[in-house]
Formats: C-alpha cells, structure tokens, sequence
C-alpha cells in the first residue's frame, strides 16, 4: 500500500482517536524534501548543474560552481504554480485546482580576480535566497467507506441510545499553507582554471501549518440522522542549518565531472501549536448535530478552544551527488547530476519518538534520483530542456509514487541585462489516510504541479 501520507498519532503520548492531520513521520518527510526552486536557467535544465556552476542557483548543489562565474551577477526569479490534486475516494473522484505564485529566488555572485601571483586565480562569493519547498496546496475527498466513527451523539440521555450506524458520506477537506526557505552563503575559488572547489553555508527558516475538516453524515434504521465535523489545525515554525562544499575538474575543454557533498539539516527547535488535544474525548474541534432532537453538540462551547505546544529537533538525511557535463565550447553543453538520500537517517529527538525512528529505519529507504539538463545557443538566444527522476523513499512505494517531470525554456541575453523563461511538469501519486485505525482505506492522490519561472540577471 502507498505509504507517502500515511497517518500517525501526532503526538508521543498515547492516542489514535480521529486523528486526520499528519504524524511526526509524514512531518520529517515532508521537512526533508527540496522542491529544487531555483533560476529559470536552472529549472529548464531539471537543476542538472553539479559539474556545470555558473548560475546562482548551482550554490545548493555544488557551491564549487561559484568560480566558474566571470563576472559579478545579479538575479531574481518569480514562479506561479498551477497544481491539479485528484483525489479518488472509494470510486469517487474529485479533482482541486490551485494557484500559486511567488518570489521563488534572489541572489548574487561577487566575482574577484587574485591581486597576487598564484595558482589560484579566482575567488567568488554568492548569496542566495530560495523557497526549498512550498509547501501551500490543498485537496477535497469524498465518498463513503461504508464504516462509521461518530455513532452516537454524545448528549443522549435515552436509556436505550440512537445508534447512527448508517455510513451516508464522509468529506475530507485538507490545507497546507507555509514554506521552507533558504539563504545560502558560499565560497569557491579555481585552482589553474581547471579544479573548482566550494563551500557553502544554508540557514533555513520553517513555516508550516495543515487544517483539515472531516464531515461525517450518518444515520440509524429509521432515517435520524447525525452530522459530525471534526476540525484539526497544526502550526509548526523552526529553524534549520546545513553545509555542502564540493569540487568541480575540468578534464579537458569538453568534458568536466563534479562531487558534492551536503550534510544534514539540523532543526533544533521545531515550536508545534495544535488543537489535536483531549477535549471531552474528541482531538480537535467537534460539532455533532443530530435530526431527531434539534440538538447540536460542541465540545468547545464550555472550555473554549484547547490547544498545546510542544517542541522536537529534527535531523534530515545527508545528500551526496555526482555530476558530469559534455560543453560543446559556446554551442552547447549536456549535464548529468546523480544524487544518492538515505531517508534511513532521519531521526527525531526532544521526546520518546522510539517508534517513529524505528518507522523510518523499517520503511524507508536510500533514494537514487537523477537529473538531465541540455542547453544550445544560438548567438544571444538559448533553448534548454531537461528530465527529472526522484524515487519515493518509501520501501512499499508504487512505481507511480517516484516523481518524475521533464522541463523546457529559454533565454536572451541582451548584453549585461538577460531574461530566462521555463516551464516544467511533474507528477506523482501518494495516499492519504485520514482515518486512523479503523480499517477504512486510504484516499489515492494524483499529483500534478505545473511551474512557469521567469529570471531577470543584471551584470555587475
């Protein structure tokens, strides 16, 4: 079964009743993931810059290809986002559409030649703000499994209860809003313009919340019916670092090969507020209305609105990538980045998350994604085009869980003014459980993002 949105208890302590929002494995999924924002340029080629450098953008990859800059840069990008979720919920299907547009990049490159003799003829310095992953979307499911979790109706006072055993629908209405930035520092220089070695500094900002409503229509033997709707809100926010440094050789005029190795990310304090408490027995806010009495239930009405906090660290996986790249002098060039992500590695601390580590050790795995990028010039105009592959790092993934997407774009260069285009398309499939442990099956997703990015760089 597709695991990518599998349901959890949110919390350490004990307890599974209607819990709908995502657990703290689906979290530190979710936080460990890169969008791969970056410059029009970098986009229509799938980000396959590991060997290349050249574009800002490449400082997330391999800060080595800062040097290969001549000249000090400016940059920034915009993206909008069209995002399709369908959502197929026992036979029925339901498709949301989403718009989303934003500031995805902005960064510079500062480029100095050696005031000395010395081999090492170049020294470069880069910064660089990027969204790493948007997480705003949202998605409707609705059907009926046939299997009731609200029953009854908890301000019955007969002696013998209404049993709203009946399943008429149920609705699931879920949103994820916030982002995982980026701002990176980097240094490379160039050793007898052939050995280009980087390092480079990432501090990361976490904003991240999900709310969700889950409706229930219900109804006994004799036509009662019962309403139930449970609302579940999350806020995360935290702060981040990581390190990548990395080298990239020169072999000879057409052929260059890179490495570069990235560290975990390192969350030390991630603050969560949430609602999902124990309120009369209900994790969230619940409002029951019943046919037969005129009655509505609310477990807020007397204890306001309950919510808590609670802090954890996180620690994503390390990343390790191999590139290659064929340059055709001014003509063209094609690049290849392999990245190698054991998802084993992420770990949770700050609390007993014993069997949520155990989780990702038994049923996630290490990941070998690709990225393919092409570019040909034609005097001031470029054409690019590029492929992208990333494995689930689920173990009982789907072939349709990997994420695959291709891209296309181009650019003109005006001189010391240039304007980059892209456009690119991926998509997924994943599962979403909203119930937990009540044998009811999971609503199957199908995911399609569609991005067009625009840059405007400025020579310095």
């Amino acid at each position: 079964m597709k695991r990518f949105f599998t349901i959890a208890a949110l919390f350490a302590v004990t307890f599974t009743s209607f819990s709908q929002s995502l657990g703290y494995q689906d979290l530190g999924l979710l936080f460990s993931q890169d969008d791969n924002n970056g410059t029009a340029r970098f986009t229509a080629m799938s980000g396959a810059f590991g060997a290349l450098g050249g574009d800002i953008s490449s400082i997330n990859i391999n800060p080595a290809g800062l040097s290969v800059f001549n000249t000090s840069l400016l940059s920034g990008s915009l993206n909008s986002r069209n995002s399709d979720i369908n959502a197929n919920y026992y036979g029925n299907a339901l498709t949301t559409q989403n718009n989303f547009i934003n500031l995805s990049q902005v960064g510079a490159v500062l480029v100095f030649d050696s005031a000395y003799k010395s081999d090492w003829t170049k020294f470069a310095m880069g910064f660089n703000y990027r969204i790493t992953k948007d997480f705003n979307n949202n998605f409707l499911a609705t059907g009926n499994s046939g299997i009731t979790t609200f029953s009854e109706f908890p301000l019955d006072n007969n002696d013998t209860k209404f049993n709203y055993n009946i399943a008429d629908e149920q609705r699931f209405d879920n949103l994820y809003t916030g982002e995982l930035s980026e701002f990176s520092v980097g240094f490379s220089s160039v050793h007898q313009n052939k050995l280009h070695v980087g390092l480079g500094l990432n501090f990361y900002d976490l904003n991240f919340s999900q709310q969700s409503d889950l409706t229930e229509l219900n109804s006994d033997a004799n036509g009662n019916e019962l309403d139930a709707f449970l609302y579940q809100e999350n806020f995360s926010t935290g702060t981040g670092f990581s390190a990548n440094l990395g080298f990239i050789y020169k072999a000879n005029q057409n052929f260059r090969f890179g490495l570069s190795y990235q560290t975990p990310t390192w969350f030390t304090e991630i603050i969560e507020e949430t609602n999902i408490v124990d309120n009369d027995g209900f994790f969230g806010d619940t409002e029951i209305v019943v046919s037969n009495d005129n009655a509505v239930y609310r477990n807020t009405d007397f204890g306001g609105f309950p919510s808590q906090s609670f802090i954890y660290r996180l620690k994503t996986p390390s990343k390790l990538t191999a590139s290659g790249a064929l340059v055709f002098g001014k003509m063209g060039l094609f690049s290849f980045d392999y990245t190698n992500k054991n998802y084993k590695n992420i770990r949770l601390s700050g609390a007993d998350f014993s069997p949520e580590n155990q989780d990702f050790q038994d049923n996630y795995k290490n990941t070998h994604n690709f990225n393919i990028g092409t570019e040909w010039r034609f005097d001031r105009l470029s054409l690019r085009g590029g492929y992208k592959f990333e494995q689930s790092p689920d173990i009982a993934a789907l072939e349709s869980d990997d994420l695959q997407g291709y891209s296309v774009g181009g650019g003109y260069n005006f001189g010391n003014f240039k304007v980059d285009f892209a456009y690119s398309d991926s998509n997924r499939t994943a599962a979403y459980n909203f119930y937990s442990g009540f044998g009811v099956d999971a609503a199957n997703l199908t995911l399609d993002n569609r991005v067009f990015t625009a840059t405007v760089s400025l020579s310095l």
